[in-house]
């Protein structure tokens, strides 16, 4: 283009005139031409990248009878150890001491969800109450988004469903397409095994298939379940999940159709994807697996932090470039080379993403979690506000969280058109995954928000 520039910069009136007669005599010549810049102008519009649109997403609100505060969790324990539902009913006081002190330091409130199965005694952990718990969140969800965009379930050509735990036959995606009937041609995949990063892969996977299929909406659906995946062992690794997970779930309509811009709420921008299950450590830091008793749960090792943290770092490094200004991708590189030739004990340059974000989505998995990447990201309060309080309202929902978070700043009313989102989570495998969206709008709350009934309570002081 240079070169092409410096040329035409140094032609005459007469060269522009000898052009035009010789284009005048020469019909064919200018003919191919014009073909050649018709058939390029199509092949540039027919390869273009495909812009993913969220016209709405919705998040599972459980029936009230669901709520569960950590008083009445210990005395369902208490009982469920007093019937030998328990293994090694006696020697359980130490345990009961642990889970407590797990239940008061997680950050989790007084009013999250167990399913049905685990509120019956004696526990109900059958293939039909999992099953039922998990149609009850699925359907729930994917009721209520297509009731608020009015989309006909037969416009709906990929459907993406995530659920880590809990794969039964025939597929959650299959029980979501015999519900709506969907198409017979449907693109419908089930991811399992993924943890709880799963949500960002299934948006991921959604984009990648929206490419290649014009003129359609991808519906996803994220959730865990909890009824089947109770821990009743004595391993204290395992028994953290039973503290931390809860019922919820997200449906999630996206659309490649430029039609869909004026009333969709965001603009897919960025999904950055981070898979360390090649390095042996991260691999088993998160391993669902038979404790000594031969029962089944989902053992956390001693590893995890170091894990999560080396794969996070991988994470912001591949997503840094991408997003941040130029000024912050200058002074991590002068950082860069004066630590690597200059003197090695300077520490790294931790960007300002808070220059790049306006809205932070991290992953509601624990309270720790939470507190690692406040602190190392540099953020406020009010940036982790959204996790904290899913984390308080709903507990870890697993791969659905950061969609609770997005609902929460909707509803407070904080989302202004341009602003950027950062949706973070991470998983076992180990995974780090990253989606980044822009609001196309000032975003209201859709209808049956899942805070539009407490959020006059929130936000609230976490006393730990």
């Amino acid at each position: 283009m240079s070169a092409i520039a410096m040329k035409a910069s140094r032609l005459s009136t007469q060269d522009l005139h000898n052009c035009y007669l010789y284009l005048e005599k020469n019909h064919t010549s200018l003919t191919m031409f014009t073909i050649s810049l018709i058939l390029g102008w199509i092949l540039y519009i027919m390869n273009r990248p495909q812009t993913v649109y969220l016209v709405d997403f919705s998040c599972y609100l459980p029936p009230s009878h669901l709520k569960v505060s950590v008083k009445k969790i210990m005395s369902h324990v208490r009982v469920i150890r007093e019937q030998g539902m328990w293994a090694k009913t006696g020697e359980h006081d130490y345990l009961m001491d642990f889970v407590e002190k797990i239940l008061e330091r997680s950050g989790l409130g007084q009013e999250t969800y167990i399913p049905e199965g685990l509120h019956c005694l004696p526990l109900e952990q059958t293939m039909a109450g999992s099953r039922k718990e998990t149609t009850d969140v699925i359907l729930g969800a994917v009721d209520n988004v297509l009731r608020n965009t009015g989309v006909s379930p037969s416009d709906i050509g990929i459907l993406v469903v995530n659920s880590s735990t809990f794969n039964p036959t025939p597929s959650l995606a299959t029980i979501i397409v015999n519900k709506y009937k969907l198409r017979d041609n449907i693109k419908s995949l089930n991811l399992g095994g993924m943890g709880c990063s799963a949500g960002v892969i299934a948006i991921d996977v959604a984009k990648s298939l929206l490419q290649v299929h014009r003129n359609t909406y991808a519906l996803v659906v994220s959730t865990e379940n909890i009824t089947q995946n109770l821990y009743l062992g004595n391993n204290k690794s395992m028994l953290v999940t039973n503290c931390l997970f809860r019922v919820g779930g997200a449906a999630v309509l996206l659309s490649n159709m430029s039609k869909d811009r004026k009333r969709a709420k965001y603009k897919l921008v960025h999904t950055v994807r981070v898979h360390t299950g090649s390095d042996d450590r991260s691999y088993g830091c998160a391993l669902q697996e038979d404790d000594e008793d031969g029962l089944v749960g989902v053992s956390l090792s001693k590893d995890l932090p170091m894990v999560a943290a080396r794969t996070l770092k991988i994470n912001i490094a591949t997503l840094g470039p991408l997003v941040l200004p130029i000024r912050e991708k200058l002074r991590f590189f002068v950082t860069f080379v004066r630590k690597k030739f200059f003197n090695p004990k300077i520490k790294h340059y931790m960007p300002d993403f808070k220059l790049a974000f306006e809205h932070f989505c991290i992953h509601a998995g624990g309270r720790a979690l939470i507190d690692e990447l406040e602190k190392n990201l540099h953020l406020s309060p009010l940036h982790v506000e959204a996790s904290r309080m899913t984390l308080h309202r709903f507990g870890n929902t697993s791969s659905s969280s950061i969609w609770y978070e997005l609902a929460y700043t909707e509803a407070k009313g904080r989302m202004k058109k341009g602003d950027r989102i950062w949706q973070i989570a991470l998983g076992s495998g180990f995974k780090c995954n990253s989606s980044v969206w822009v609001a196309l709008r000032n975003v209201k709350p859709s209808a049956n928000n899942p805070w539009e009934d407490c959020l006059h309570k929130y936000p609230v002081e976490i006393d730990i």
